[in-house]
């Protein structure tokens, strides 16, 4: 084997083991990310699926992995990090384009994010996880539990609509920002240079408690989706929308054996997740957060974080019972009833 052959084969070896394998590890958060987490978490790189993808980990135990949605990063999992990483082993990573992760051209469909989180899964040597999820993330958990749900010990699904179920007509109630993403070009004409205060507004407007997410938060986040590529690549999450409500229109006949919670917002989602899921979920539970909109992890952690832990708890069903009894009104979660349909008759805004 000559000398040139040889170089080839090398280079080809690495590419290789490149595209499945970690191969940038920060030992420590970056300063910014530490205002807001303690030091022992840390934050790593890996190239799984032809994208870099930055998680953020902390803790032992089995594995969670928390899935934001938009317009946050993996940091808006701050308070749940801190709750869960005691018992579990969390991983949060930056979904593809957004935060730290790598801006692709394609591959915003759900479909491609849920194998995107299969192989970070696999690349942490592990065959399953807790898989925690909301917004954009919750639509991605959503196809992962249908596309791989070998892969999914127990589903929680945060404030999230499953593709194709969304109301995105203003004359209807709906939304008005889903058409406006899905513009091509429009929307990043319009706010260029302006990403801080759109990102500011849309977080208060989906928002109950407006100062739950802080200023310092938010100039988190305003950063990697003001870098060239960043808005587009949040835009694209919404633009693959109708591929995606074509592709779980053909779940909705099967069913997810899997323990299932969602948690919702009572001035956001409210029951329309758990209506959504009844039909396909064996085993589902439903918590209504009161005084919450659409962020429910952060307006209200204490709640959220709760509900978790009793939800992941080895004795669930006993504790999520005791939560359910106890603490209706004392802490402002609500049981919904899947079988009948009976919840709380919320006056449900529209954001």
């Amino acid at each position: 084997m000559n000398f040139i052959t040889r170089k080839i084969r090398q280079f080809i070896i690495v590419s290789v083991l490149l595209t499945t394998t970690a191969y940038a590890v920060n030992s420590n958060t970056s300063q910014s990310i530490s205002l807001f987490l303690p030091n022992t978490v840390s934050e790593h790189y890996v190239r799984v699926n032809g994208v870099k993808l930055h998680y953020l980990e902390a803790g032992h135990g089995p594995l969670v992995v928390l899935l934001h949605g938009w317009p946050e990063t993996s940091l808006s999992w701050h308070n749940t990090i801190v709750a869960l990483m005691p018992h579990y082993h969390v991983v949060a990573p930056d979904l593809r384009g957004l935060g730290q992760s790598e801006h692709t051209k394609t591959g915003y469909d759900k479909k491609t994010i849920a194998t995107d989180i299969k192989a970070l899964i696999e690349s942490l040597g592990e065959k399953h996880a807790i898989i925690i999820a909301h917004d954009m993330g919750g639509k991605a958990a959503y196809m992962m539990a249908h596309l791989y749900p070998q892969m999914i010990s127990r589903l929680v699904l945060a404030d999230c609509f499953i593709p194709g179920t969304e109301n995105a007509d203003p004359f209807q109630g709906g939304s008005w920002h889903y058409g406006f993403h899905m513009a091509k070009d429009f929307p990043e004409m319009l706010t260029k240079d302006r990403e801080k205060e759109y990102i500011s507004m849309m977080i208060k407007l989906m928002s109950y408690k407006k100062d739950a997410i802080s200023d310092d938060m938010i100039n988190e986040y305003v950063p990697h989706y003001a870098s060239s590529g960043g808005m587009t690549a949040g835009f694209n999450y919404y633009r693959a929308l109708k591929e995606d409500a074509e592709l779980a229109k053909t779940f909705r006949t099967e069913k997810l054996s899997m323990p299932i919670l969602t948690i919702t917002g009572e001035y956001s989602a409210n029951d329309k997740l758990a209506k959504a899921l009844k039909n396909e979920a064996i085993n589902l539970k439903s918590i209504i957060v009161k005084n919450s909109g659409h962020f429910v992890a952060e307006e209200q952690p204490k709640e959220f974080n709760q509900a978790l832990l009793s939800f992941l708890s080895s004795n669930s069903d006993d504790k999520f019972k005791s939560l359910e009894q106890e603490n209706q009104g004392k802490l402002g979660i609500y049981a919904l009833d899947t079988n009948t349909n009976k919840s709380i008759n919320y006056h449900a805004n529209k954001y």
